[in-house]
């Protein structure tokens, strides 16, 4: 079974998988409160399933960008986890993440996280060859940019401000 582990913005998320079997998942606002709420979340969903941590041989979690603190919370959590059971930790970046769950648009798709101070993190990726395959890096820019560069029909996803959404339909339409 694999753990994963998702800090890195204001929503965490938590999931075991068995194979292709998703055993639990569960996604919440917690703001700032990464510490408090993750372990005690991730152990009521292993009470509740009667899941034994030794059944878990690796652990995934998500790398940013995002809140560093959230981030070190994750990093930290997951490492001590796969170090008590020996088990590989393997980091994933949250923009990836977020933009292969609408691999199936048939578009490219780029994820847009607020990175404060006027700026967003970035990355766009498609499916190309059955492969996911990233087509912009992960950076920090701004809309203005992002929107100047956008020359063709594309699907935005994130976890991003009403405020850049309103940006990105004013200047970009549907």
């Amino acid at each position: 079974m694999q753990l994963a582990i998702d800090t890195s913005t204001e929503n965490a998320g938590i999931a075991l998988v068995d194979g292709s079997a998703l055993i639990f998942e569960l996604t919440w606002r917690c703001a700032q409160n990464h510490t408090v709420e993750l372990l005690s979340r991730l152990s009521f969903l292993m009470e509740q399933h009667q899941i034994e941590s030794k059944a878990i041989d690796a652990v995934f979690v998500a790398l940013g960008p995002g809140s560093f603190n959230g981030i070190r919370v994750g990093l930290s959590t997951a490492k001590g986890f796969a170090a008590s059971l020996s088990v590989p930790v393997i980091g994933v970046s949250t923009l990836k993440v977020q933009t292969y769950t609408h691999a199936t648009a048939g578009l490219p798709v780029c994820a847009i996280f607020n990175a404060g101070r006027g700026e967003v993190a970035t990355a766009t990726y498609a499916m190309q060859d059955g492969k996911w395959t990233q087509l912009a890096p992960e950076r920090i820019t701004t809309l203005e940019v992002l929107i100047q560069e956008t020359s063709s029909k594309i699907v935005f996803c994130g976890e991003f401000i009403t405020e850049i959404e309103e940006q990105l339909e004013s200047a970009l339409g549907e």
